[in-house]
């Protein structure tokens, strides 16, 4: 059945797919930990016991979302065995140790304080356990960085040498952390989990807005999440375009895919806004375009020079409509935000943020839009590196494990079904979750429990006799 697939594409599509659910975890959880140190912070300064109902409803969730997060994450980390070997051997000198320091530093740190931060209030007080929370906070994103240097030494590798047998090894460690596109890779994807955490939070206030619920605590999660918004999206925007800048200057063959431009330019290339990409005649067909503009986005000049895809050969050239069509999603989505963060503060100005509905309704609707804006990044970075695994080094396709087309089919629709059944349900239940109040916590009962265990009470009086429990 499957013995014309190709073993390589399918070990691809097998990854994309893994690692397409793990990454909404930490999206959420990276910016989730700092909300939820933030509210905890607010608290404790001033003493508003909003802040801790919405701290405790947005705990439980965050506990679900790392718990998915480290799931899916470990059953990637396999399939550099199974699918990957090649590459685990040619790149394991680098990319191993990498992935160690992130289990080591963030993971531990983490894992250590999530349980005080979790339960620990009344055993630890409060000081301490706000300590705990900025510590999990701190180490989602000492994760994010260890993560981001190994993915973006793939991107732009630098700091090491091929010995004998072919392997890549490290010869300044700092240059391997510290790659070329490192610092804005970091940068736009902490960025990017911070805005993705402030549209969820955004859409559950704006929920229980309109439902009318809670709506003292549910305008401030509203408020805050917008404040984020406004503030994040335009510093996001141009985080980005300093991003594609640096790909131009270290993957401009990336940055071809990402415009479109099959041909070179000499004297100023249009920016294409939108087409169809056709590879085999090497044009955009329907091609909406304003002339000359991608030329002063790139180049800051009109007429400046910029190569097409005419100077690279076919079978270096990555899948351009892919890339083409997730880069334009990104940015509409970025634009979306920046919309949604005016609005927001156009309405705060007239006093109408926690009133004007259609905001609210918008709000809802760009609730899942951080996310989507994630994948459609992740798939430009990681498909425009086509047909590379190590940028300009290894190729795809020889870093793929000696496996049959079969083996890897059979994997994949494992995957797939566990994957829909597991996380389907935890998704499912954690929007349960954000669809229940934000409510107090549970009061201390003044005078004992009502029923001791073993002891069964007196029934109720009826017509005047007593009826005694046996």
């Amino acid at each position: 059945m499957f013995e014309q697939l190709d073993a390589t594409l399918l070990a691809r599509f097998q990854f994309a797919f893994t690692v397409s659910f793990h990454i909404v975890f930490p999206a959420f959880s990276i910016g989730l930990a700092s909300y939820l140190a933030v509210l905890e912070g607010l608290w404790l300064w001033t003493k508003d016991e909003v802040y801790f109902a919405l701290f405790n409803f947005w705990k439980t969730i965050f506990a679900l979302a790392f718990g998915m997060g480290v799931v899916s994450g470990i059953v990637m980390s396999y399939q550099f065995g199974t699918n990957w070997s090649v590459f685990s051997d040619k790149a394991g000198p680098v990319i191993g140790p990498l992935m160690g320091y992130e289990v080591m530093t963030a993971f531990f740190l983490e894992a250590g304080f999530l349980g005080v931060m979790l339960f620990g209030l009344n055993r630890v007080g409060p000081k301490l356990h706000f300590f705990a929370t900025l510590m999990v906070a701190l180490g989602t994103l000492i994760s994010a960085t260890w993560i981001l240097a190994a993915n973006s030494w793939m991107q732009t590798p630098a700091g090491f040498s091929v010995n004998e047998v072919g392997q890549f090894v490290p010869t300044d460690w700092w240059a391997v952390i510290f790659n070329p596109s490192f610092p804005y890779r970091l940068v736009h994807m902490v960025l990017a989990a911070y805005l993705t955490t402030a549209l969820v939070v955004g859409a559950v206030g704006a929920y229980h807005l309109l439902r009318g619920d809670a709506p003292k605590r549910a305008k401030k999660m509203f408020s805050m999440a917008m404040w984020m918004a406004a503030i994040v999206a335009p510093i996001q925007i141009f985080a980005g375009d300093m991003h594609g800048l640096n790909t131009l200057e270290h993957q401009p063959v990336k940055v071809m895919a990402m415009e479109g431009h099959y041909q070179s330019h000499p004297d100023g290339a249009p920016l294409i806004l939108f087409g169809i990409p056709n590879s085999a005649e090497q044009r955009v067909d329907y091609a909406i375009e304003i002339p000359k503009l991608s030329s002063l986005i790139l180049k800051h000049d009109l007429n400046a020079p910029l190569a097409g895809l005419d100077t690279v050969s076919r079978e270096l050239q990555p899948p351009v409509a892919v890339v083409f069509w997730s880069f334009r999603i990104m940015v509409a989505i970025g634009f979306a935000m920046l919309g949604l963060g005016l609005w927001s503060l156009w309405c705060r100005w007239r006093g109408t943020l926690g009133e004007n509905r259609w905001l609210h309704r918008a709000a809802i609707a760009m609730g899942p839009a951080g996310f989507v804006a994630v994948l459609a990044g992740w798939v430009t970075t990681e498909v425009g590196r086509q047909p590379y695994t190590v940028y300009g080094h290894l190729l795809t396709a020889q870093s793929v494990a000696p496996i049959d087309a079969p083996a890897v089919a059979t994997s994949l629709i494992a995957f797939i079904i566990v994957y829909f059944l597991v996380f389907g349900a935890g998704t499912f239940y954690i929007l349960r979750l954000m669809g229940r109040l934000p409510r107090d916590p549970m009061p201390d009962l003044a005078e004992g429990p009502l029923r001791s265990t073993g002891i069964t009470p007196a029934a109720a009086l009826s017509n005047g006799s007593h009826h005694h429990g046996a």
